[in-house]
């Protein structure tokens, strides 16, 4: 486990929390490199500070990377394989997930190096030339983030290594504890932080604190910890009713509240700093930061934007530009998420506003030739004219042949060609190349709080306080007008109905493949609603296989593979 104890001396600690990037949007949470760091660096204010600010840097290797949405959204029941990309094991469920994919070795690496450097923040604040009240608040930070760091080794890996205490010289001693350890440890450290976490809400904090975790950030996180630790074999009777509570306070208490309108929830610039956004992992503008190096593998930006686009590129009236993004085609959406979950778009408007259904020309011109609409062989477009138009159900072909462009229905989706999540794309990039996205990425928001607290509520057979939860997010996805139409009853609240609300809700945040494996229903769903995976996926698949590289340094074999890898 090379990044988790190869730091020989607090001189290698500090030098690798400045190098790594941190938070950085809107130059705060952002170091400056330096070096020549003696072992006492961590001691003073702006060491104090530094090695703080660093341990957030980890949450960018996971959320809005390939590596964190190819663990997390690949190989679901509402999203499938594209035509191109990498990692295409983790949507067959095949041999080419192994121990050796380097995506799994960078994730377990980088989130122990994080673990590592909340140890260090932990055990020598005492030391630290600040003042009491900011060890107190930096170290419930730490606490917070070794948690969240832990929540998501042992939700992908099992029971792991439990490092509490850091580690300064390397060592080939390790061993798994248990997932009630891990769940233990998590816990501890998230209700321990609550006393020292500021109360205001994230989008009221100042410019110079904004993305550090907070009281609400914490509670979001504890309830989602509860609602996953209650199926797991670490579960307590009381689980769902501690998720509960958490989500309720979260709710009730810091003047968090839903955004009128879905869209405005993933409005890029200052719109991403709203009262629906309970917590963010943050990115930046800045080049020097967004550069991707071997020493931190995490500083490349929000990624996102590239790999849920549809070939619209290579279309007539098309080519490739900024607003329109680069289309990778990693994910292609499933006939379930399409057809079922977004099925209602009278009243919901939430397919509307997830997925990107025109195309407007950049790249006129006469006699273009057309490839997936068969109603007409040739077409003319001036530039900014519509080019390609996807009305998400069927058209017959006299209803296309009388509309001046294509048209892209569901019976001629392909793997290159399909309906383009819109939720994540950049027009800010400087340039149609450009891949460091400088979005937030929106890690915890109060929508998905509802969501925890219906389930919570329904699992402990609450029912009809579940239905006014789940009614809550309902509402603020109708179209105007539709309401009340939007509304169901406790009669039809049901765990497939909660299901398909987190996907109409929260389709590509980094959640499924997590929301499955709590649910138990990996392998039935996969098989059920995913032709990629269906063929080959099974029970072994709840868990990824342990790096091979933390195998070979453990000493004695003492660090065992999970079971089928």
């Amino acid at each position: 486990m090379k990044s988790q104890f190869s730091h020989k001396s607090l001189r290698v600690l500090a030098l690798a929390a400045l190098l790594l990037s941190g938070q950085a949007c809107k130059d705060v949470l952002k170091e400056t490199v330096i070096s020549n760091i003696g072992n006492d660096y961590i001691k003073t204010p702006k060491g104090f500070e530094d090695a703080s600010k660093a341990a957030y840097s980890s949450l960018r290797n996971f959320y809005a990377s390939e590596r964190g949405l190819t663990m997390t959204e690949y190989g679901t029941d509402i999203y499938q394989a594209g035509a191109d990309g990498s990692y295409k094991g983790f949507h067959f469920y095949d041999t080419q997930m192994n121990s050796f994919v380097d995506i799994i070795q960078q994730v377990w690496e980088e989130l122990y190096r994080g673990i590592n450097t909340c140890n260090a923040v932990i055990e020598r604040a005492p030391a630290a030339t600040v003042s009491d009240a900011t060890k107190k608040l930096r170290v419930a930070e730490m606490k917070f983030l070794r948690a969240h760091y832990y929540f998501i080794l042992v939700q992908q890996f099992g029971g792991v290594d439990l490092r509490l205490t850091e580690t300064i010289l390397p060592t080939k001693k390790t061993s798994r504890a248990t997932e009630a350890d891990i769940y233990k440890s998590i816990t501890s450290d998230l209700e321990s932080a609550l006393a020292d976490l500021p109360t205001v809400k994230a989008s009221s904090q100042g410019a110079s604190d904004y993305g550090r975790a907070t009281k609400s950030a914490a509670e979001h996180l504890l309830a989602r910890v509860y609602l996953t630790k209650a199926t797991s074999s670490a579960k307590a009777a009381d689980d769902y009713t501690k998720a509960a509570t958490y989500a309720q306070n979260v709710i009730s208490n810091y003047s968090l509240k839903l955004l009128p309108d879905f869209a405005s929830v993933f409005a890029q610039g200052g719109g991403e700093i709203n009262d629906e956004v309970i917590f963010s992992v943050q990115y930046t503008t800045d080049p020097l930061t967004n550069i991707n190096t071997a020493n931190t593998n995490n500083g490349d930006g929000n990624k996102l934007h590239l790999y849920f686009g549809m070939q619209y590129d290579v279309q007539p009236g098309m080519k490739r530009d900024i607003a329109n993004d680069r289309p990778f085609k990693r994910l292609r959406p499933t006939t379930y998420l399409l057809e079922t979950v977004f099925k209602d778009r009278v009243n919901d408007s939430r397919y509307k506003k997830t997925f990107k259904d025109t195309w407007l020309s950049n790249n006129p011109g006469t006699n273009l030739n057309t490839s997936f609409d068969n109603s007409k062989a040739k077409m003319t477009l001036k530039a900014g004219d519509t080019a390609i138009y996807i009305p998400g159900v069927e058209w017959t072909v006299a209803q296309r042949a009388a509309k001046p462009y294509q048209v892209l229905v569901p019976s001629a989706y392909t793997a290159a060609l399909f309906p383009t999540l819109q939720k994540f794309l950049d027009p800010t990039r400087p340039d149609l190349t450009y891949e460091q996205g400088s979005r937030d990425y929106l890690a915890f928001r109060l929508a998905e709080t509802y969501l925890i607290l219906a389930e919570a509520q329904f699992k402990s057979g609450k029912t009809t306080e579940a239905t006014a939860a789940i009614n809550a997010v309902r509402r603020r996805a109708a179209w105007p007008g539709k309401e009340s139409a939007m509304e169901i009853t406790p009669a039809q609240l049901d765990m497939e109905m909660i299901m398909q609300e987190r996907a109409r809700e929260l389709a590509g945040e980094q959640m499924r493949w997590f929301d499955l494996k709590r649910w138990g229903n990996l392998v039935e769903r996969v098989k059920l609603y995913n032709p990629d995976g269906a063929a080959n996926v099974k029970e072994t698949h709840n868990l990824r296989p342990i790096p091979q590289t933390q195998i070979d340094r453990t000493e004695n074999g003492g660090f065992k593979q999970n079971d089928g890898f």
